[in-house]
């Protein structure tokens, strides 16, 4: 059994944090795995990350389980969590539960991961009544951003108390933890301290119960303007850039390959 369930991420609010991190290959997921953290996404944000798209919104199904498969086979203790994507729980229950299933049957995962507050509690609720465990996201939603944007969430009263009225509504369906994403300081605090469940927050602040970064943004990999939340832990783009560039001019001048890299020698 993995050293992390569904069950001991909701049983660790209010005793210790929760680092969590994306991965959408054996590679890195392995990295993070090794690492000690507890979770790992397999987020939609592959999509732009990895494959260059705009949004969100262009991550398929068949992307999804492809990527959360090659997460889960290598990963010994965190708990992976797959992101299900755009229009894959939006319609009737039987395509809900059929879509969920595949992501713990067929690819691996050990939860699924859906966008929405009470509006998607009913959902939320079907799927773990089928034993699917599931990690909701309130806040900013990327797979919505065409409607809402991407402005971020608590910055009236109003805005507030629906924010802890979803965060409440999805732990009583049977959530067992809950994304924040871009939520204000003073919300996720709120939410945090009403909500019997953990809080993963990703810009939202100090007071979640645990945060969640995309591994690329975190090694420095990721070009161009960041999110204020995001920090480079290392300048990995650099250093691959050197490698890089190392390789092309030993080849150009046939100082590589050696003997030492030639078989029969």
């Amino acid at each position: 059994m993995k050293s992390w369930t569904s069950r001991k991420i909701r049983a660790s609010k209010g005793k210790e944090k929760l680092p969590c991190l994306t991965a959408y290959d054996a590679i890195t997921a392995r990295l993070v795995d090794e690492a000690g953290i507890p979770l790992i996404l397999v987020g939609d944000s592959l999509a732009t990350t990895a494959l260059g798209f705009e949004t969100t919104i262009s991550a398929t199904k068949e992307m999804m389980l492809h990527h959360a498969a090659a997460v889960a086979r290598v990963v010994k203790n965190a708990l992976v969590v797959a992101d299900m994507p755009f229009l894959t729980y939006h319609f009737g229950a039987q395509e809900v539960l059929r879509n969920a299933g595949l992501f713990l049957q067929k690819a691996g995962a050990d939860a699924v991961k859906l966008e929405g507050g009470a509006g998607k509690a009913q959902t939320i609720e079907l799927l773990v009544d089928n034993g699917i465990p599931v990690m909701a996201h309130i806040g900013v939603l990327p797979q919505s951003v065409r409607e809402t944007g991407y402005h971020y969430r608590g910055s009236t009263v109003e805005d507030v108390k629906q924010l802890v009225q979803d965060a409440q509504a999805v732990a009583k369906a049977g959530a067992f933890a809950v994304v924040l994403e871009c939520v204000s300081d003073d919300a996720a605090k709120k939410i945090t301290e009403a909500t019997p469940i953990p809080t993963i927050g990703i810009g939202s602040g100090v007071n979640c119960d645990g945060q969640v970064l995309v591994l690329a943004d975190l090694l420095g990999l990721t070009q161009g303007p960041m999110p204020r939340f995001v920090k480079k832990f290392a300048n990995v783009n650099e250093i691959a850039a050197k490698a890089i560039a190392q390789y092309r001019d030993e080849v150009m001048l046939g100082r590589y390959p050696t003997e030492a890299h030639t078989y029969g020698r």
